[in-house]
């Protein structure tokens, strides 16, 4: 019994193989349930008692061996072929550069942190929408002129299933689910029928705002606005309202402020005015509460909406809309200290 372990393991010793199948079929001659080694273990059955212990000691001692020897011949040969003709040459060179988050991204989530670090939740609605939750649910009548201001793409005609041409349709159905105190903020694509230029495009990013509760007024709106301008645009940023019209809110106001190049003293960004529009805002209007079984009577409150794209051209100066979209890896690569 021992001569045939001293034999085995010499035999393991010299052990050689050219590829990882030659060494798996090894594995499978000496290791395996039908394997030599463990057909030893029938024979170690008729060992006599005395000798049992040593026996054993170099039965394990071999399989450890044959384990071992077996174990180098997989990863010499998963070298051999990593280093061989099996390579390609075209793939790019380690170390891989890391890739950026878009820059619409990053200011889209500078949004909402700020929003969420002023009590606001996130929500989020479906972007092929009905009529009900983007037109109707915010007064816009069926003949009304408004509904001329947004140029729909519609997926079919009856019933009316559109591609939502603002995310309050996900305001709609955050009311139509949900009692007041309501404070959200809905980030999301949007669709309208436009021409594609260097200031348009025909799918765009909004985030939108929507506060409900008893007594809420139009100071509340104009404070938690200034908070954030300050924020995003740093801490001298001064904001101001004019008047507007939306259908959703009344009153309605637009928002500007100051250009944050020159200060506002007047600039070429800012066609010397001293300010820039960011966003429309106003206060709900209470047949909008009404549509969306919210009484009222009882509760007030504020809406407000703005481009990402807007405000991301606003941070970086991207005088382009269309490289948003166009992939290209030299653009998106200037955006990488900001992550």
């Amino acid at each position: 019994m021992l001569g045939k372990i001293k034999e085995l393991l010499e035999e393991i010793s010299h052990l050689q193989a050219a590829n990882a199948e030659e060494a798996e079929a090894l594995r499978i001659k000496y290791l395996s349930k039908k394997g030599s080694i463990n057909a030893l273990m029938d024979e170690f059955r008729t060992v006599p008692a005395e000798m049992k212990k040593e026996v054993g000691m170099k039965i394990n001692e071999l399989k450890n061996s044959a384990l071992e020897k077996i174990n180098q011949l997989k990863d010499a040969a998963q070298t051999q072929q990593v280093a061989g003709d099996d390579v390609d040459l075209t793939r790019t060179p380690y170390p891989v550069p890391l890739g950026t988050r878009h820059p619409l991204t990053i200011v889209k989530n500078e949004i909402v942190d700020i929003f969420s670090r002023l009590g606001f939740t996130l929500a989020e609605g479906p972007e092929v929408e009905d009529d009900w939750h983007v037109y109707s649910s915010m007064n816009f009548a069926d003949d009304h002129p408004a509904r001329d201001m947004q140029d729909t793409f519609f997926v079919e005609a009856k019933p009316e299933i559109v591609l939502r041409s603002h995310t309050s349709s996900v305001q709609a159905r955050v009311m139509e689910t949900s009692q007041p105190p309501i404070r959200v903020i809905c980030p999301g694509r949007v669709y309208r029928n436009e021409a594609i230029s260097a200031r348009a495009h025909c799918f765009f990013h909004q985030v939108e705002g929507l506060y409900i509760d008893k007594n809420v007024s139009f100071t509340d709106l104009k404070q938690i606005l200034l908070l954030f301008a300050q924020e995003m645009f740093g801490p001298d940023t001064q904001i101001r309202l004019r008047p507007s019209y939306f259908p959703f809110t009344e009153p309605s106001a637009e928002m500007d402020i100051s250009c944050h190049l020159c200060g506002g003293k007047g600039c070429s960004f800012c066609k010397h005015t001293g300010w820039v529009e960011i966003l429309g805002c106003g206060m709900v209007d209470p047949a909008v509460l009404e549509a969306n079984g919210i009484d009222s009577k009882q509760y007030t409150g504020y809406a407000f909406g703005m481009g990402v794209e807007r405000i991301t051209n606003l941070k970086y100066q991207v005088k382009d809309l269309r490289m948003f979209s166009e992939n290209d890896k030299r653009f998106l690569q200037e955006f990488t200290a900001a992550n």
